[in-house]
């Protein structure tokens, strides 16, 4: 189907230059996740200070019990997941802006509460940090399926795929201020408040001032969220959500007229057979038919990336002591251990986790998603398994920065790879009736891997055993391997129309690219003969 055949306005959207706005939306889309990463990475760098502080037991530093580490990381995340199967399913029922200023709503106060959480005992204050951390990744959840929805809807067909992987790149620069944030805050209490090593002083060793320091660390993530609502309030509804779900494509035309500088035609005429053609609903017969393998493709693969993904990120605090990138817990005091960790992470972040999300941004338009995402999950695994395999000879200290660039280069390989696509390809690949709840789908696929690594891989890396760290990452070797397989599942969207991708213009099945289908025979309209 040629689109010719398409909406005026969709047309408009496909074809327009890139604008002013378009980079406006990207960083409005983009805060969000900059708030969502800060908020579930930054509980890595005070973690272990939580122990410290309220676990203590009369000898060697304090330390959270497994389940309780486990809770406090992975709570957040069940929030996420819960967060993007309700707001995914009302970015479809209600509208993409309706319910997208909510999110931030529930990000602000919630962080600004889990810094409040106070208890008469240590189980009350992590009891009640578990519980603001779950709706906060309530409003996370959110963001996900509307921010990448949103963005795939504004932006033309050539740059799609690079702005709506820029939007998640910002995932990047959260990542990297949550070790930023921590280490500065930690630096400025050390300095005025810093005590002796925990061998040397056990109860003094854990500083009485660092109670405000991860309070401190987590509020401070309200600020980007509080700062991008008033924008976000203002971003007028998508064109495709106007004119294809609420069939007013007059409306859709003065929407995107008023942000976008674009001449567009509001032809109502052909809306009702548009609609007609896109009537069916998630889970019919006809959805499955049309979709159905790629819902599996993405859920599958977002799941199993985020198990490696997250079990790097959430474990790393227990693999710096061994890489010799952090001293030992006895040899340091609470402050000092938090600030080690903290400029591990941020240094690992910088050089390994945020190059990879802009490779992607600036290569996807022109290697392909699919590509992109198998390369990718091979590279993982490749470097994953040889740190299984040679890790008692990596962990020795004179190895130690083979050890972070092998550990580096996992990261590098994740974010320019799959971590970006499974994010890019859901917004691509379903119709607009449905693209929300199937990315929320997707995403919450993945947030079941990340729960899998919050109380399962971290068990065997929690205390810094060998044997069990070298499981672990054989485990994650053969779980990219998987993700690797299942990508097979997907197709390419570079360069097409999301209608032409997801069959919208009439086009048929999404398997099929545009160029390799059959004309219709002499005397047959195309219509008939589809």
């Amino acid at each position: 189907m040629s689109s010719s055949n398409n909406l005026a306005v969709l047309n408009a959207l496909d074809s327009a230059r890139t604008q002013w706005y378009h980079v406006t939306a990207i960083v409005i889309a983009g805060m969000g996740f900059f708030t969502d990463a800060y908020d579930l990475f930054c509980i890595s760098t005070v973690s272990k200070l939580l122990g410290r502080l309220y676990f203590y037991r009369g000898s060697g530093p304090g330390k959270l019990s497994h389940f309780a580490n486990n809770t406090v990381i992975g709570v957040a995340l069940v929030g996420t997941l819960s967060g993007q199967l309700v707001f995914g399913w009302l970015g479809d029922k209600l509208g993409r802006k309706k319910v997208y200023g909510i999110t931030l709503i529930l990000m602000v106060i919630c962080a600004i509460c889990s810094g409040l959480s106070l208890g008469s005992s240590p189980a009350a204050v992590i009891g009640t940090l578990c519980f603001f951390r779950f709706w906060l990744g309530f409003g996370i959840g959110g963001d996900y399926p509307l921010s990448a929805t949103i963005m795939s809807e504004y932006a033309n067909k050539k740059t799609r795929g690079a702005f709506i992987a820029a939007v998640f790149a910002m995932q990047g620069v959260g990542i990297i201020f949550a070790g930023l944030v921590s280490m500065i805050v930690a630096s400025i209490f050390l300095h005025f408040y810093g005590g002796p090593a925990a061998d040397v002083d056990g109860v003094f060793a854990t500083e009485p001032e660092a109670d405000y320091v991860w309070r401190i660390v987590l509020m401070m993530g309200a600020l980007p969220a509080l700062l991008t609502y008033y924008w976000r309030m203002k971003m007028p509804e998508t064109g495709r959500y106007t004119a294809i779900i609420q069939g007013n494509a007059k409306q859709a035309a003065i929407d995107m007229g008023k942000v976008l500088d674009i001449e567009i035609q509001a032809d109502n005429d052909k809306l009702s057979q548009f609609k007609a053609a896109n009537s069916y609903k998630l889970f019919s017969d006809e959805f499955w038919q049309r979709h159905g393998l790629h819902l599996v493709g993405t859920m599958s693969t977002w799941f199993l990336l985020d198990i490696a993904f997250y079990s790097q990120n959430l474990t790393q605090k227990d693999i710096f002591p061994v890489m010799h990138l952090t001293d030992p817990p006895k040899q340091v005091g609470a402050l000092k251990e938090m600030f080690q960790v903290s400029r591990a992470m941020f240094v690992i972040a910088l050089f390994g986790t945020f190059p990879g999300y802009w490779f992607t941004v600036f290569f996807i338009e022109k290697i392909g998603r699919f590509n992109i995402q198998v390369v990718g999950f091979f590279m993982m695994s490749l470097f994953m398994a040889i740190i299984g395999v040679k890790y008692d000879y990596l962990k020795e200290p004179e190895n130690r920065w083979t050890f972070a660039t092998l550990y580096g280069l996992t990261f590098f390989f994740a974010n320019f790879g799959p971590n970006s696509t499974t994010f890019v390809l859901p917004a691509e690949l379903f119709p607009t009736r449905v693209r929300s709840t199937c990315h929320a789908l997707s995403a919450a696929a993945g947030k079941a891997g990340a729960m899998v690594s919050a109380f399962g891989v971290q068990y065997y890396t929690q205390d810094g055993d060998s044997k069990k760290i070298k499981k672990a990452m054989l485990l994650l070797a053969f779980t990219n391997m998987l993700g690797f397989g299942c990508s097979f599942l997907l197709t390419e969207t570079k360069g097409r129309s999301l209608e032409e991708i997801s069959g919208e213009d009439g086009g048929g099945e999404t398997e099929t690219p545009v160029t390799d289908r059959t004309p219709p025979p002499p005397g047959h309209r195309e219509a008939d003969w589809e």
